[in-house]
C-alpha cells in the first residue's frame, strides 16, 4: 500500500482554519445568548443559552428569520450607532447585537439578557406615583407622568440639571447621609415627600414621591384643634382632658382673683353701630389678652363688657398676687391708649381679692374652665363697689401687697352680701417693676 502522501498546508490557511475551530468552539461555552445566521438570514447556529430567543422567533436551525427580525439585525449590522433588536421571551428580554463576520460570509448575534434593566425602566411609566430619574453628576434623567406636578415645583425639566441645593439634598438623603424629610408643595396644593434611593448597577438616583396631603391637613387640623383647645381650657387642663380624665376639679388654697368692667358701656354702646362696638372690644380684650400672657395669668372668661383673670392657676406661682397687680396698673395705661385711638373715652372698673378657690372644667359640648367660691365673689363685689379707673382692693390684698406697693384707705363699706369691709385703692408700685421668672417684659412682648 502506497505511503499517505502529506499535503502542505500555507501558514495563512492554517491560520484561517485555527479561526474557524475557534468561532465554532466558543459559542458553546458562552453562558449567554450567541446565534448564527447566514447572509440570506438562514439560521446556522444556535448556543444552548440562545434556546428561548430561537422560540421567540419560532424557528430551528437551517430555518430563515422571520422578515422583521431580519429586517432589524441588518439595519443594526449596517449602523453601528443603531440600538441593539429587543426580543421578549418568556417575560425575558435579550437585546440583541447583530456582528457581521464578512471573512466568513455569516453573522453572529449576540444575545444580552436586559430584563432587570428594561424592569428598571418601564416600572416608573406604570407607577401610580411620582417617580423621576436624576443622573449622578444632577441631570433630570426622567420622570413619569404622576411626577409632573413635582418637577414643575422643582422647577426642572428632563435634560436640564436640578437645581445645586435640590440635588444636594437628594443626594444627602440617597447616601443616608441625612434625615431631613424633603417635602415639595405643588401648583395644585398637594404636598408630597421625596424619597431617593440610589441604583449603582445604573448609575442614577431613582426618587420616588409619596403624596402626604391628606396627613399634613390633618396634622393642621390637629394643631388647629389645639390652638381652639387651649383658646377656652389652660394648657395643663387640656392635656388632662387629652389623657382621658373625666372630671377635672382642684381646689387651690392660694390664688388672686381680679375682675374689670367698662364703666357706662350700656350707655356707650348705644351710639356704636354693631361693627364698631365689637372693634372696640375686641382692641381692649385683646390689650388684656397680651397683658395676661405677659405677666403668666390664666384668663378665665369674659362676660359681656367684663374680664376675668386668675393669677396662681392651674399652677401655682408664688408672687401670683405681684403680678395680678401689675397687671391692673399697667391696664390704665394701655386703656388710656386705646381711648385715644378710638376716639371715645373708655374707663374700667377694677377689683381684687385673694384666697382660696375650687376650679374645674364643666360642659360636654362646650367645655368652660371657671373658678367658684367666696373668693371669687368678693373680687367682683371689689368690682362693682369700685370707682372709674381706679384698682379697688380687699384688705388682704393690701396686706400682702403693701410693703412694695402704695394705698389708698378707702375706709369701711358695706358690701353687697358681705356686710362691712375695709378696702383699698391699689397706686402704685414704691420699687421698681421686677421681672419674675416665665414674665416677658413689653418691649420684647411687642417684637414677638
Amino acid at each position: 500500500m502506497a505511503p499517505r502522501q502529506r499535503i502542505e498546508v500555507s501558514p495563512e490557511a492554517a491560520l484561517l482554519e485555527e479561526q474557524v475551530e475557534r468561532i465554532n468552539r466558543f459559542p458553546d461555552q458562552n453562558p449567554n445568548p450567541v446565534l448564527r445566521m447566514t447572509e440570506e438570514g438562514v439560521l446556522l447556529y444556535a448556543n444552548v443559552a440562545s434556546a428561548p430567543i430561537v422560540r421567540a422567533l419560532g424557528v430551528s436551525v437551517g430555518d430563515r428569520l422571520p422578515e422583521g427580525v431580519l429586517g432589524d439585525l441588518w439595519r443594526a449590522a449596517a449602523d453601528p450607532s443603531a440600538p441593539a433588536v429587543e426580543i421578549v421571551s418568556d417575560h425575558r428580554t435579550y437585546a440583541v447585537l447583530c456582528v457581521p463576520v464578512s471573512e466568513f460570509g455569516f453573522f453572529n448575534l449576540y444575545g444580552t439578557d436586559v430584563t432587570a434593566e428594561k424592569v428598571v425602566a418601564r416600572f416608573p411609566d406604570q407607577n401610580p406615583n411620582p417617580v423621576f430619574r436624576a443622573t449622578e453628576d444632577g441631570r433630570l434623567l426622567y420622570a413619569n407622568a404622576a411626577s409632573a406636578a413635582v418637577v414643575r415645583a422643582l422647577g426642572v425639566s428632563v435634560g436640564e440639571p436640578l437645581s445645586a441645593d435640590t440635588f444636594e439634598r437628594i443626594r444627602r438623603l440617597a447616601d443616608g447621609a441625612s434625615a431631613e424629610a424633603f417635602e415639595v408643595r405643588t401648583d395644585d396644593a398637594r404636598t408630597f415627600i421625596l424619597t431617593p434611593v440610589r441604583i449603582p448597577e445604573f448609575g442614577f438616583i431613582n426618587v420616588y414621591g409619596t403624596d402626604i396631603t391628606a396627613a399634613r391637613e390633618l396634622e393642621k387640623a390637629h394643631r388647629e384643634n389645639e390652638r381652639l383647645l387651649l383658646n377656652i381650657l389652660p394648657e395643663p387642663i387640656a392635656r388632662r382632658l387629652r389623657e382621658g380624665e373625666r372630671v377635672i376639679a382642684d381646689r387651690f388654697e392660694d390664688v388672686t382673683l381680679l375682675f374689670a368692667d367698662i364703666v357706662g358701656f350700656t350707655q356707650m354702646s348705644s351710639g356704636l353701630s354693631a361693627a364698631e362696638l365689637v372693634e372696640i372690644l375686641n382692641r381692649v380684650f385683646s390689650a388684656f389678652d397680651g397683658l395676661v400672657g405677659r405677666y403668666g395669668l390664666e384668663k378665665i372668661k369674659t362676660i359681656g363688657d367684663a374680664y376675668m383673670v386668675v393669677g396662681g392657676l392651674p399652677e401655682h406661682i408664688e408672687d401670683h398676687t405681684a403680678r395680678v397687680a401689675d397687671m391692673a396698673l399697667e391696664l390704665r395705661n394701655e386703656i388710656a391708649r386705646i381711648s385715644s385711638g378710638a376716639g371715645s373715652e373708655i374707663r374700667f372698673r377694677v377689683g381684687m381679692n385673694v384666697g382660696p378657690v375650687v376650679a374645674g372644667v364643666i360642659g360636654v359640648t362646650k367645655f368652660i374652665y371657671d373658678v367658684w367660691g367666696d373668693t371669687v365673689n368678693t373680687a367682683s363685689r371689689m368690682e362693682a363697689h369700685g370707682v372709674p379707673d381706679r384698682i379697688h382692693v380687699t384688705h388682704a390684698v393690701y396686706e400682702r401687697l403693701r410693703d412694695r406697693y402704695t394705698f389708698e384707705w378707702r375706709g369701711i363699706i358695706d358690701v353687697k352680701g358681705k356686710g362691712p369691709m375695709e378696702t383699698y385703692f391699689l397706686l402704685g408700685r414704691t420699687e421698681p417693676l421686677p421681672r419674675p421668672a416665665g414674665v416677658r417684659s413689653a418691649a420684647s412682648s411687642a417684637g414677638t
